[in-house]
């Protein structure tokens, strides 16, 4: 078994379960937290800018999920959560634990940037370095915006669709524990637990999951269940040595294994194959936090360090079961600073360093002991940001970035946003412009598919929205549209049997034929529109969303 990322494990097994039984033991947040803890508060966003705002204040598209509505919306991948809000779809490589892709406003997979706590999540060893939501659960996540639109400028190099932004939850008393245990049909199970303090000097929390299912047979005509198992370990701890001063300390471990279907020998036709596919993943990350300026200067000195292994297997196949073996590592360091320059100004800045490897291989019968594909490579970015309230309840924001790539040089890239709150909050009119970069991964360079003539990939995103508010807060109506052209995207394209080295040379490698290669096509464009309402009325809640993509 090896380990893949994320706080408990496993992706939408319970979606398939015909009955279910939960038994829980915990405390539960007092209802006075609400009005301390951001992360139960709608009305603040804090993705858009690295920081907490008022989401009146923002001009970015953004939709933010509290603890009540993941807990009310009874879903346990948070793939199927994020689904559900506007302009953002899915795909699915077969069941629970299987490769999942979310894409944002039709941009691709490995053009979102995901968060989770602070620490910016990718594989490099991964197709585009993107992030897999196969084994995300719900489980101890207590908020998440979905932030939308080109937003390279902040969140740096990949941000092109746009980002999602997991916090996980922390304690609010001395001491409090829970434990959630959930079973269904198809021997699927699912055990949570955790434990944690909160005092003026210290606050930390610990937690284990376990999830585990049969499945079913990926494969539409197969007899074979594919099943998955998870276990997952996490823990935080933010220690406060003085006023003003802290340390964060946080890790999260993971180690699942899915069962897929691939292409059984002799026939090499898809088929319901044996295979699994093992992921191990950790993620660390120490954090010294400090004001100055009486408060006014927040300051953050930050290493992440990520590790992603991938181990596929296949018992049938000849010579050798492995079919595919890599791993991906990223160091990362990073300063940021936030000040509050007077009264509704606050300025973002920072700088962060990124080093990137990764090692793959894919071997075959024919091929059992390939030489892996390694390579390394490293980016430096700087950052600043202002927003102002120019006049009353307009804010108005501006940024620039500059990222040097060990490869493919410099690039400065902006963005700037408006929002407008008008009768008293009840109607916000936001506008915002993106541009982002995203240099090919380093699988797109160096794999077996690899192609080093590829140019970066560059965007640019725009959306124009509007958010009313009715019946006293109670129905909330908005309307977004969007557009982006993308240049140089990077595509896969695919070699038939009987192509020839001079209608396509680089479907040839030293002679020999490749399945395929990527690509860069030469633009790209995506427009559309977003419809969200939402109505409370007392205890009941009800959302719906609309989305057209071209």
């Amino acid at each position: 078994m090896r380990h893949d990322l994320l706080l408990g494990a496993a992706t939408a097994a319970l979606l398939l379960t015909a009955t279910a039984a939960k038994a829980e033991l915990s405390d539960t947040r007092p209802a006075s937290a609400a009005a301390t803890d951001p992360t139960l508060l709608k009305g603040v966003v804090v993705t858009a800018n690295r920081s907490a705002q008022a989401a009146d204040r923002v001009g970015q598209s953004v939709t933010v999920l509290t603890a009540q509505d993941i807990e009310a919306a009874q879903t346990v991948a948070v793939a199927d959560l994020l689904v559900r809000t506007p302009g953002v779809s899915l795909s699915r490589n077969g069941g629970v634990g299987a490769s999942t892709a979310l894409r944002i406003r039709g941009a691709e997979s490995d053009q979102t940037v995901v968060v989770i706590d602070g620490v910016k999540l990718n594989d490099p060893s991964g197709t585009g370095g993107g992030f897999n939501f196969g084994s995300l659960l719900v489980g101890d996540i207590a908020r998440i915006e979905v932030l939308r639109g080109a937003q390279s400028t902040l969140w740096g190099s990949q941000a092109i669709g746009g980002v999602v932004h997991i916090v996980t939850a922390e304690p609010v008393r001395p001491f409090q524990s829970g434990l959630d245990v959930e079973v269904g049909s198809r021997s699927t199970s699912y055990l949570r637990a955790n434990v944690g303090g909160a005092t003026e000097r210290a606050t930390w929390r610990l937690s284990a999951s376990h999830y585990q299912t049969d499945g079913f047979s990926t494969f539409a005509r197969g007899s074979e269940d594919d099943g998955y198992e998870n276990l997952g370990l996490s823990g935080r701890a933010n220690i406060r040595i003085a006023d003003g001063v802290s340390v964060d300390l946080r890790a999260v471990y993971s180690d699942g294994t899915v069962d897929i279907d691939g292409f059984p020998a002799p026939t090499y036709a898809f088929g319901d194959t044996p295979e699994t596919s093992d992921t191990m993943e950790l993620v660390t990350y120490a954090g010294l936090n400090f004001d100055l300026l009486d408060g006014r200067l927040s300051n953050r000195i930050a290493h992440a360090y990520t590790r992603t292994e991938r181990h596929n297997e296949n018992p049938d196949q000849a010579v050798t079961p492995v079919t595919f073996d890599a791993e991906g590592l990223n160091n990362r360091f990073e300063y940021q600073g936030v000040l509050a320059i007077r009264e509704g100004w606050t300025a973002t800045f920072g700088a962060e360093h990124e080093d990137s490897e990764f090692r793959s291989a894919s071997p075959s019968t024919f091929t059992p002991n390939p030489t892996p594909a390694t390579a390394k490579v490293g980016i430096l970015g700087a950052y600043a940001q202002i927003q102002a309230e120019v006049v009353d309840g307009l804010t108005l924001t501006g940024g620039v970035r500059r990222d040097d790539h060990d490869t493919f040089g410099g690039k400065a890239l902006g963005q700037a946003a408006a929002a407008w709150s008008l009768n008293g909050g009840a109607t916000v009119l936001r506008a915002s412009f993106g541009q982002a970069f995203k240099a090919p991964s380093l699988y797109q360079l160096y794999s077996d598919y690899g192609n080093t003539a590829l140019d970066p990939e560059e965007a640019d995103g725009w959306d124009l929205g509007v958010e009313q508010r009715l019946l006293d807060g109670a129905l909330v109506l908005s309307a977004t549209y969007f557009a982006r052209e993308t240049t140089n995207q990077i595509d896969y394209v695919s070699c038939a049997s009987t192509v020839t080295p001079m209608a396509a040379p680089l479907c040839f490698v030293n002679g020999a034929r490749r399945f395929g290669y990527y690509d860069n096509t030469a633009l790209t464009e995506a427009d559309g529109v977003e419809l969200a309402a939402a109505l409370t009325l007392g205890a009941f809640d009800l959302q719906a969303n609309y989305t057209q993509t071209q």
